[in-house]
This record gives C-alpha cells, structure tokens and sequence, in this order.
C-alpha cells in the first residue's frame, strides 16, 4: 500500500491514512471504531479524507450497533491495479492474525 499514489494530485496519502486504508481493505465490511480499536488512534478525521478521495464507502450498518459500516471502492481497486481484494498480497506471516489482534485488544480491556 506504500505505493499508492494518486494520479494527479500532489498530496500522497499519509502514514495514517495509508494503515487505515488497510485495515478496511482487509477487514471490509468494517465500522470506523473497529479501525480505531486496531489503530489504537481515533481514526476520523481520516475516513472522512479517504471518503472524501473516493477511496472507501459506506457499506450500509451494523445490525447490532448501528454503526456505519465502510468498504474500499472500485477507484481503490484500479488506482492499485487489482481486480479485486482477494487479490491483495497476503498480510505477512510474522504479523498476528487478526484473530489474535482482535484477542489482544480484548485482553487489553479487562
């Protein structure tokens, strides 16, 4: 994801908005509290920046919270040169799986 640029304009993506990104490619559908509790960072002020770049979009709500739900477009898709998100690489075997992410924030709360 690193090298996602956008065509035509100066302003890369930044540090966090790259992670972000990410986190929604590869957790999609994924509610915008979700991105913060793996972030660890309020995460805002830069779903509204990727919604607003035509990046990610709402995906609908979460039945049981409400929240609204997001997914990466199909601009997303083409700026990276993938048909679809099956197609991104493979989180890195030396990262945690998101289940064992999602036990450790759990973990973390008690």
């Amino acid at each position: 994801m690193g090298r996602f640029v956008l065509e035509g304009q100066t302003a890369r993506l930044t540090q966090a908005a790259l992670e972000t990104m990410a986190v929604i490619a590869y957790r999609q559908p994924v509610s915008r509290a979700r991105v913060s509790a793996i972030r660890g960072v309020n995460v805002d002020s830069v779903v509204r920046t990727l919604v607003q770049r035509g990046l990610i979009e709402d995906s609908g709500t979460d039945p049981e919270s409400g929240a609204i739900l997001y997914r990466t477009t199909s601009y997303f898709l083409e700026r990276m040169g993938i048909g679809s998100v099956a197609e991104l690489p493979q989180l890195s075997p030396h990262l945690p799986g998101l289940e064992g992410i999602e036990e450790f924030f759990d973990a973390e709360r008690m």
